[in-house]
């Protein structure tokens, strides 16, 4: 690359973890019993950040020894033994722990077999209204239990796929472990999708069970889904059963099956125990340019990989409860849920993250007594601009991390957390992707945590900042590569029978070495820096820039809501960047800003990365998970026709392209 960034002196960290939690920390635990067991590198308790990187190396470098150490000190159940750990360490194709079986839903539910927990909370769960309602350890395993003997008594056999039409609620969660429990294959898309977003997705695994809602409450008020799915029963014809959960009181469509019908037994839990490889569950790329990837989970990897994240990474364990924003069509559900790998209570929240004010998800945190709560960047920085203030009018006593991912955290949303939160307070900012399932980089609770930046790579994951040529540098932005195979990386992906697609995904730039597309630096320190999508980098004069940074800067300044940028390369050899901005109320987009808005990205970023012009826009557009979508945009604006630059059934608001089409035609 060709912007290396200014080294500069070690800042100081905003927090620092005390010795007390930093002793108490399962993945100390963990290190110093893994240094008398498998060959780990003893920690010293005097310096914290040194034994954990010397941990992360040799998790990297010793791979077998550390996932075999991973499945001992968490007790991973094998039904039938390994015949190694690692069978081929190629990429794509690793085989992870072949010969051995196992089930990810009976390990999710262990803690209701223990007389002690048995009745404790597995599972708290509201929505928009006050009421708070909770499902304990052996009612949970019942009702799995329950459904999955009725899945079998469908015909549904381990590799069947079963889908759900389903908003963040129990019945999300229990038809998930149900799935896992017979050995079928969950996938699900929440009901804010419409009819064709869903069939884009759904019909290319033909699910022969769905689960299905007949509405949501979303931001006071009421969504009916009964005409969608009407819509989805008339487009797979796979479908040999609809399950019909009334959250609005609808009676049931013609042919389906009652939920509660099929949870009122009582039989005992039976687990199919499956090839470690066997799928776990299909989840689906954002799809703004073609049909969505469906990309598939095993068990087994999905299994080990959430147990390190959930149990070392973000040290949940029994007394815990889980929060993490998020819906059945975003990777972090399927993350959330594996909080019950921990033995953790795990939150379920169904609504608006801001309704009926910008402060409610830190209402449902004082709600529920969460003591770790996931979120999203934009959420924070929304509660910033807003004047929520959560340490004065919520009783965040119990919380002890706040997490974020979804889009980098800037500066500005650390220091609010610290802030306005409470001082002594583990930030945990996490980068990862549906493709993983999992985190590449994110939270380590014996680490520092300093402005901007991400605390660490996480243990496993070989991960490096390369440059164009395949070099590995530091302190420098590069693509973001993983070199050496991790177990939750996608099995395959559905219907690509010779792995064509999967490679072109990954491997294609660096072949061997999985490229994820995100621009990273690796400090001299041992932080990672996000910079953005690598797929749509700003590109002045040869300089390379990642949006998030230019997000940043902008947003920061109160009279921007939101925006969007993008460099377009055209025809004649010019490239426009133009900053698309969405105006805060009362905001007007005269010279005054305009000047603003290019001093600030002048003097805190970069002169050559100042806008060529700023252009008010009605709103940005994002997936239907919550991202901008830069290169559709910028498609658009090279003059790509609107059909062929998006799928339409993946933007939340596809009437807002129609403001960049006619740019576009303008500009012609």
């Amino acid at each position: 690359m060709n912007n290396p960034a200014e080294p500069a002196a070690t800042p100081e960290p905003l927090w620092r973890p005390g010795p007390d939690r930093t002793a108490r920390a399962q993945v100390t635990r963990f290190q110093a019993w893994a240094a008398g067991h498998h060959g780990a590198p003893a920690g010293d308790p005097s310096d914290p950040v040194a034994s954990y990187h010397a941990l992360q190396a040799w998790s990297v470098r010793e791979p077998e020894a550390f996932w075999q150490a991973v499945a001992a000190w968490f007790d991973v159940r094998f039904s039938a033994p390994y015949e190694s750990v690692l069978a081929d360490p190629a990429m794509p194709g690793a085989r992870w722990f072949p010969g051995a079986t196992l089930n990810y839903a009976e390990h999710a539910l262990r803690s209701a077999r223990d007389p002690a927990r048995a009745d404790k909370p597995a599972l708290l769960h509201l929505d928009e209204r006050p009421t708070l309602g909770q499902i304990s350890w052996a009612e949970l395993s019942r009702q799995v239990a329950s459904l999955a003997d009725e899945l079998r008594s469908l015909g549904v056999t381990p590799g069947d796929r079963v889908s759900g039409y389903l908003p963040n609620i129990p019945h999300a969660v229990i038809a998930l472990l149900a799935t896992a429990a017979v050995g079928a294959v969950w996938t699900s898309c929440a009901p804010d999708f419409g009819a064709r977003g869903v069939l884009d997705r759904f019909q290319q695994v033909e699910p022969v069970v769905l689960f299905a809602v007949d509405g949501y409450r979303y931001a006071g008020k009421v969504h009916d889904r009964v005409s969608a799915v009407a819509e989805l029963r008339a487009g797979l014809p796979s479908l040999r059963a609809v399950v019909h959960i009334p959250l609005l009181g609808t009676e049931a469509p013609e042919g389906a099956l009652e939920w509660t019908d099929l949870i009122s037994g009582s039989p005992e839990p039976s687990y199919e125990q499956v090839p470690f490889d066997h799928p776990l569950w299909v989840l689906y790329s954002s799809g703004t340019t073609g049909l969505p990837k469906a990309i598939v989970h095993s068990q087994g990897g999905i299994l080990l990989e959430h147990l390190k994240q959930t149990g070392l990474h973000m040290d949940l364990g029994p007394d815990d409860r889980f929060f993490w924003y998020t819906s059945t069509g975003w990777m972090m559900w399927n993350f959330l849920t594996s909080g019950l790998l921990a033995g953790s209570t795990v939150v379920l929240y169904d609504g608006s993250p801001g309704y009926p004010d910008t402060g409610a998800q830190w209402r449902v945190v004082e709600q529920t007594g969460a003591t770790v709560f996931g979120t999203s960047a934009a959420y924070v920085i929304a509660c910033r601009k807003a004047g929520v203030r959560p340490a004065r009018d919520y009783d965040l006593s119990a919380v002890s991390c706040v997490a974020s991912t979804g889009s980098p955290l800037p500066p500005d949303g650390f220091r609010w957390l610290h802030d306005e939160v409470k001082e002594d307070l583990w930030i945990a900012s996490v980068s990862g992707g549906t493709d993983v399932c999992s985190c590449f980089a994110g939270g380590v609770p014996t680490l520092p945590v300093y402005v901007g930046e991400l605390q660490a790579p996480c243990l496993g994951t070989a991960l490096q900042a390369w440059d164009p040529y395949g070099k590995s540098v530091t302190d420098e932005v590069g693509e973001l590569v993983v070199t050496s195979p991790m177990p939750s990386m996608p099995i395959r992906f559905w219907n690509d029978p010779d792995g064509a697609r999967y490679r072109e995904s990954y491997f294609e730039m660096f072949p061997g070495v999985w490229r994820h597309g995100d621009w990273i630096t690796l400090t001299s320190r041992g932080t990672v820096i996000i910079h953005g999508r690598s797929d749509s980098t700003l590109n002045r004069q040869g300089v390379r820039m990642g949006s998030a940074d230019i997000y940043e800067v902008v947003e920061r300044l109160p009279e921007i809501s939101e925006s969007l940028v993008v460099g377009v390369e055209e025809p004649d050899g010019g490239y426009w960047m133009p900053l698309f901005v969405v105006l805060a109320e009362g905001a007007t987009l005269d010279d005054a800003l305009r000047d603003k808005v290019k001093h600030a990205i002048r003097q805190q970023l970069s002169p050559r990365h100042v806008p060529d012009e700023l252009i008010p826009v009605p709103g940005v557009p994002h997936t239907l998970t919550g991202k901008r979508i830069e290169v559709p945009v910028k498609k658009l604006l090279q003059g790509t026709p609107l059909d062929r630059a998006v799928n339409l059934g993946s933007v939340d608001n596809p009437g807002l392209l129609h403001f960049y089409e006619e740019l576009a035609r303008r500009r012609r």
